[in-house]
């Protein structure tokens, strides 16, 4: 039976099809005979209990340059809709948690993935947290003697926003760098919020790797290398992706993590690991479908719709 599917995403004519899911799994979800259509966050409303949308209907090629075609935007009741994709990048800010305020009220009668109510309550650099163990030593404040007292204990250090992405905001600070007060400033002056710190991993220089999860399980990963002079390993900053497969310590990674996200009805997850640790659980509009199936790897395209098909069953 052919699904209506809404994406709300950032608007398809700004991304780079070669490493974006959420076109991956367009071009799937067009291959299987679903009807797809096209919106962006600012084109959601709600009045009352009904939650609306002006919905485009959108054709899909995997032709850079040529990648879409929209038809007119048709104010749409969402739940009309069969599915409705949560995809657009972050920041994690109060417009996209809104967002989710209005996803919810039609969930799950229409299938909103990932759920938004545990999406919203799952923030990525806090929902790893539930996982001490699993991680390197991590500490989320806005205090400067903490980050003083945490630096002091562990050397280097990296400092990032809470709610940031893409690599946007990481320094990678020595023991002895002397720009630590200053670099605090300038994050109280940017961010409301508190920051993360983790103690640096050097293991880093030899990739963070991205393992893709559906309902809890990975099906796939790729290694992603920072460029030399960068600490920093996204792809869109100037990191290299390379194959590779999962470790036994990846695994029993994944093995601890699924359980609690197959509570949370979470479909499509991406965690980040640095060696023995992982770093982060990505759940908002996690990436790295297309190079997994680049070099090789499982269609994950089709496993997340087979995934929706018995969820909607």
């Amino acid at each position: 039976m052919p699904l209506n599917i809404a994406i709300q995403m950032d608007h398809i004519a700004t991304i780079s099809i070669a490493g974006d899911t959420s076109f991956a799994l367009a071009l799937e979800a067009q291959r299987r005979g679903h009807k797809l259509f096209h919106y962006t966050p600012d084109r959601l409303s709600m009045r009352g209990k009904q939650v609306t949308a002006w919905l485009e209907e959108l054709r899909v090629r995997d032709e850079q340059g040529s990648h879409f075609t929209l038809g007119e935007p048709v104010r749409t009741d969402l739940s009309q809709m069969d599915v409705v994709l949560l995809r657009q990048d972050p920041p994690f800010d109060m417009n996209y948690i809104t967002t989710t305020h209005m996803l919810e009220r039609i969930h799950p009668q229409t299938l909103v993935v990932n759920d938004p109510a545990w999406v919203r309550n799952s923030p990525e650099k806090i929902f790893v947290m539930d996982f001490p163990d699993l991680m390197p030593e991590t500490l989320i404040t806005k205090d400067p003697q903490e980050v003083a007292a945490f630096r002091k204990e562990f050397g280097d250090i990296i400092v990032k926003p809470l709610y940031g992405n893409g690599g946007a905001g990481i320094f990678h600070l020595h023991e002895a760098d002397r720009n630590l007060s200053a670099l605090l400033e300038m994050f109280g002056q940017m961010f409301r919020e508190p920051f993360i710190v983790q103690r640096y991993l050097k293991e880093v220089r030899k990739g963070d790797k991205r393992i893709i999860l559906i309902d809890g399980e990975p099906v796939g990963a790729i290694n992603r290398v920072p460029a030399e002079h960068d600490s920093r390993s996204n792809m869109h900053v100037g990191g290299r992706a390379e194959k590779t497969d999962l470790t036994t310590r990846e695994r029993e990674i994944c093995a601890r993590i699924g359980p609690s996200l197959r509570e949370r009805g979470f479909i499509l997850v991406g965690i980040d690991v640095i060696g023995d640790y992982l770093t982060e659980i990505n759940v908002t509009s996690p990436t790295g479908v297309r190079e997994v199936k680049r070099f090789g790897g499982a269609d994950i395209a089709a496993l997340f719709w087979d995934s929706v098909k018995d969820k909607r069953r």
